[in-house]
């Protein structure tokens, strides 16, 4: 069957087949198994060698993955080396762990065969449209790809053999039916409770703090009270929108003209073919057409080619760079004219031209408005770069302030109020703006205006140079400043102080026996109830803390609320709840899930600890 795939890969139909798949396995580490040589290794895993390209490729396949889940938040960490070190090692660590889980799937003598090979292939959804097999696809990647099907299928094999080791892990984990009921009744669990309140508001209004405590808490906590570094900005804003100009008919016509390409689509072919091991075969298909038997019906019948045949030979739209050599050297100009026998790499072909699609132009009345756009847009980005270069030369010359700028510019120059990095304007609310602003390298000595910025350019299409005015550093906010917010702080904690004193002393009056405490102490308990592990309220989740109630009393506790008040909390009643069967389905297989990765943790660490593994020259001097 594996000759069979190897042929494949050669012939007119897959010729548009495996690019998309190699590629996604590349991208995803399977094609690791594909990067050989290298003059020395980065590690050796029970004499396996893994070589410098493979941790190379590793390692720019995780830049990539990160890259591409960060966003600009990546470029910030790439200049970290420490964190890119890292990022080197877990590749190298990865590469490991699979060499030695090929290792031990091949000591388990865990087989796939050919034809799970064939259909993982065939089961692609890259290389499919709308859920069937797409011929073109296939044809056009297999050749820029370079790669052959023996490479592919290998790497797949070894992918394939390493899911299945993984199932077999995950699979084996289940709970009995016992453990399962316990589970459900301690997670469904329900909670009566009933709540006293002690209002620490109402006991801050008590209290009193002195000028001694203020400014000792002043002088503890002089980093709560920092005033964050402030900046006056001077700044001139352009807009290549606001450049730009109409178009003329004479440039929209030499647009078109140049571009006109891009308004094309080249003439599409549609073909559809027989393969037959040999000539003669090929031949009696030639003639077996000229009596008038039906092309799709002997496509079926006879060519060798399952894919293809299949449809009845058709081969689909095909354009000039994605058709076979085979078939351009037919030279088939008509519909429905047949070729002769064709020798190809894999046997022969018969060839019909089913259909034309000649070369379609878009008139230029039907792109005029698009391109009296793009032409407008080019405009504006020609006077927008060359009023920056403008700008720049001014605001170099004149260092001192943005007036030179503003006259080169014909621009006003914007000033900000006092700002800091929590309020910037929207108008300057730009990381590069952000950069330049408070980096410190815009601040003279002592604080003193500095020079102006360089362009600094954001977005493609607008760019922005300036100057800091005035300047003050991060410093403590005197303490008159503060002094109101320190004394409702000490108010506030003293009142909490209290409020706990006054709750466990309860707590203890009540646990006691002594009913009546709480009347006593001015308090009353709220009507009871009922919580699930759910609840998001802080007093409900601390009742699931508490000791269930015996003897027909409650159990007592002591809490907090989200408003910060202390809370006596009574726990009346323990009961079971319900849990729909889905969510028990889910529990259940998030637990065997769980255990199945403990499971498989376990075993890559007992493989590291037995095998023998070396690293070399490539991995020590990363």
């Amino acid at each position: 069957m594996m000759d069979n795939l190897r042929a494949a890969s050669n012939h007119v139909v897959l010729k548009i087949i495996l690019g998309l798949i190699i590629l996604s396995f590349v991208l995803t580490g399977v094609g690791n198994y594909l990067i050989g040589g290298g003059n020395d290794y980065a590690a050796k895993v029970n004499g396996h060698e893994i070589s410098r390209a493979e941790l190379e490729q590793g390692y720019n396949n995780e830049r990539n993955r990160q890259q591409q889940m960060l966003g600009d938040q990546f470029s910030q960490l790439a200049s970290n080396e420490g964190y890119m070190q890292q990022m080197r090692q877990q590749a190298l660590s990865q590469l490991i762990d699979q060499a030695l889980l090929d290792q031990y799937i091949k000591d388990l003598h865990i087989g796939i065969s050919d034809e799970q090979v064939k259909q993982a292939i065939f089961n692609q959804k890259a290389f499919q449209t709308n859920g069937k097999f797409d011929n073109a696809k296939y044809s056009g990647l297999i050749t820029s790809m370079g790669f052959t099907a023996d490479q592919y299928a290998e790497a797949l094999r070894k992918q394939l053999a390493t899911q299945q080791l993984i199932n077999a892990i995950a699979n084996t984990d289940f709970m009995l039916k016992g453990e399962t009921g316990k589970l459900v009744d301690l997670v469904s669990q329900q909670r009566e409770i009933r709540q006293a309140v002690i209002d620490v508001n109402a006991l801050a209004a008590k209290q009193s703090a002195s000028d001694e405590e203020v400014s000792q808490y002043y002088q503890q906590h002089q980093n709560s009270f920092m005033a964050p570094e402030q900046f006056r900005v001077s700044y001139i804003k352009m807009d290549a929108a606001s450049l730009q100009e109409n178009a003329s008919e004479a440039d929209i016509q030499s647009w078109y003209d140049q571009h006109k390409a891009d308004y094309s689509q080249p003439q599409r072919n549609r073909y559809s073919v027989i393969q037959t091991k040999t000539e003669a075969d090929a031949n009696a298909v030639v003639e077996a057409l000229k009596k008038g038997e039906d092309f799709a019906a002997l496509a079926k019948s006879k060519s060798i080619d399952p894919i293809s045949a299949r449809k009845g030979g058709d081969m689909g739209w095909l354009e000039p760079n994605t058709t076979p050599d085979e078939l351009k050297n037919a030279n088939l100009t008509q519909k429905g004219q047949l070729s002769g026998a064709i020798k190809s790499s894999v046997g022969f072909l018969v060839v019909r031209l089913d259909d034309i699609q000649p070369e379609q132009v878009k008139p230029l009345a039907e792109v005029h408005d698009a391109i009296a756009d793009k032409v407008k847009q080019e405009k504006a980005v020609d006077a927008f770069y060359k009023m920056q270069q403008k700008v720049s030369e001014a605001a170099s010359n004149d260092n001192e302030s943005l007036a030179g700028a503003a006259q080169a510019s014909g621009l006003k120059v914007a000033e900000t109020g006092w700002i800091t990095r929590d309020n910037l304007p929207a108008d300057l609310d730009f990381d590069q703006v952000k950069q330049a602003i408070f980096n410190g390298g815009l601040v003279g000595q002592n604080g003193a205006p500095g020079n102006n910025s360089d362009i600094i350019s954001v977005d493609g299409d607008r760019a922005f140079v300036l100057r800091i005015s005035e300047h003050k550093p991060e410093a403590v906010k005197p303490l008159d400043q503060v002094k109101a917010q320190i004394v409702d702080t000490l108010k506030h904690d003293k009142a909490t102080q209290q409020a706990k004193a006054q709750a466990d002393k309860l707590l203890a009056d009540l646990k006691a026996g002594k009913a009546d405490a709480l009347q006593a102490a001015g308090l009353t308990l709220s009507a009871s109830k009922s919580f699930d592990r759910n609840a998001q309220d802080p007093v409900a989740q601390s009742a699931f803390n508490l000791p269930q109630p015996t003897d027909n009393k409650p159990s007592w506790g002591v809490s907090e609320d989200m408003q910060g008040n202390v809370v006596l909390v009574a726990l009346d009643k323990v009961s079971a709840g319900n849990m729909p069967q889905a969510q028990i389905d889910e529990m259940v297989k998030g637990v065997t899930q769980n255990n199945a990765q403990i499971a498989f943790e376990a075993l890559l660490e007992n493989l590291r600890k037995e095998a023998k593994i070396k690293y070399g020259a490539a991995a020590q001097n990363q």
